[in-house]
């Protein structure tokens, strides 16, 4: 998960109202990821790089389709890395650090200039957001302290408990890691499986939004996003 896509999980309950189950439906292996409207391209990324990081994004899974994006730029400078951060802030959580957890952290400068892509794909059961991030040198956020498996946090007024476990996801890329978290609120829930691959230099990050996320989908997710790191990589 990058920090930007906290946000996601604080401003999840919205989401989660129209969604029913998120089975994570495997990627059409030939389908081209072309929004309506072509490419957002923010500030601060050299085009061969934007070209590389929009190979390495999925193709529209069967049965979705493209609710945003791509958007590529510097990864600080994109427009959901900014309204990422906006959810952080504006949330009140009882474990303020956590926020930040086993992410990559968009205020580092270095960070903040790298080179990123992010596609978002909808559908009536849920959501998937995906980025990847091509860092100045090889690098790998720390796993999920045991005090944020679980903290609650006030968003928009309402209370949502947020409980997390890790996942037995079998290894991808140079380093891997796969969580499941319950987003739970007085009205509404919602399971957000999520997961960030490192092959060399490049951080993959991606989010399954739905009532429930299965983790075998969620792991053919993130075999079909590996295998697109390792072509971009060659």
């Amino acid at each position: 998960m990058l920090k930007a896509v906290s946000g996601i999980f604080l401003s999840m309950m919205a989401v989660a109202g129209c969604s029913s189950e998120a089975q994570a439906p495997p990627a059409a292996a030939n389908a081209a990821v072309e929004p309506a409207e072509g490419p957002a391209e923010g500030p601060g990324s050299p085009p061969a790089d934007a070209a590389k990081l929009r190979a390495a994004l999925l193709p529209v899974p069967e049965g979705m389709h493209i609710s945003y994006g791509p958007e590529l730029g510097a990864f600080g400078s994109l427009k959901s890395t900014q309204q990422g951060l906006a959810a952080v802030r504006q949330a009140r959580l009882e474990r303020p650090e956590c926020a930040g957890a086993a992410q990559l952290d968009a205020a580092r400068p270095d960070v903040a200039k790298a080179p990123a892509a992010v596609i978002a794909f909808a559908a009536e059961r849920g959501s998937i957001t995906q980025a990847v991030v091509a860092l100045p040198s090889a690098a790998f956020p720390a796993p999920l302290p045991a005090k944020c498996a679980s903290y609650t946090a006030d968003v928009d007024g309402a209370k949502v408990v947020y409980r997390t476990r890790m996942l037995s996801m079998p290894a991808k890329g140079d380093q891997s890691r796969a969580y499941l978290t319950t987003a739970a609120g007085a009205k509404e829930s919602a399971e957000i499986g999520s997961v960030m691959i490192r092959r060399g230099n490049l951080i993959m990050s991606m989010l399954v939004v739905g009532r429930q996320v299965q983790p075998d989908g969620l792991y053919e997710l993130a075999k079909l996003a590996d295998q697109n790191l390792a072509r971009v990589k060659q």
